[in-house]
């Protein structure tokens, strides 16, 4: 399956996470912070894919907490969880 996160919705971390849970269909119970971000990443189904669009926005919406959002879909994918691009 495919999700498309646009970085434009993302403006400060609780709309980011709100949109992030709503997009990927996380549980109620998703914590909204990133280490449960990355929980629920490791969650998702088999051949997941991730598209993070416009990641410039987020850069400048959010400043240094984008890279740390960033590098938590990054550490995802390492483990294998998910398939990540990002444009």
């Amino acid at each position: 399956m495919e999700y498309t996160l646009d970085c434009r919705e993302m403006t400060d971390m609780e709309k980011a996470h709100e949109y992030i849970a709503s997009v990927l269909g996380f549980p109620g119970h998703y914590g909204r912070n990133l280490d449960a971000l990355f929980d629920c990443l490791g969650e998702m189904p088999e051949g997941s894919s991730i598209i993070i669009e416009n990641v410039d926005l987020l850069y400048s919406s959010l400043g240094s907490r984008a890279t740390d959002l960033i590098d938590v879909f990054g550490d995802a994918a390492n483990e294998g969880y998910i398939d990540l691009d990002i444009y």
